[in-house]
């Protein structure tokens, strides 16, 4: 009897644990804003949905080929500027598996 208890105990523990993980990955979804603030200059400000920042967390600018034309990261205040480059690109934010986000050139207004 005792020992079908501890199982128990440990399966309730255990789903328990990766509800919440998986709860926790859900219910702040990663965001990156990028506008133009003059006429060669991208500005990003990222986060996720429940109002934390993302100082430090990588930020890449990719051409459609896959060649990186800038690897970055967040500044303190969640943002990061750069010079848009020439031609077709997508602006990757990575804040590790399950919070990815990417913006494609044609939405940067």
């Amino acid at each position: 009897m005792m020992r079908a208890l501890r199982a128990s105990g440990w399966i309730v523990a255990a789903v328990s644990a990766v509800t919440l993980s998986i709860s926790t990955a859900w219910a702040h979804p990663p965001f990156c804003i990028c506008k133009m603030i003059d006429a060669t200059t991208v500005r990003c400000e990222g986060g996720f949905a429940d109002g934390t920042g993302v100082p430090g967390v990588k930020l890449d600018v990719i051409r459609y080929d896959e060649s990186v034309v800038l690897e970055t990261k967040f500044s303190a205040n969640s943002t990061v500027s750069f010079k848009r480059p020439e031609g077709e690109f997508y602006i990757l934010f990575d804040a590790g598996p399950g919070q990815s986000f990417d913006v494609d050139y044609k939405d940067i207004r």
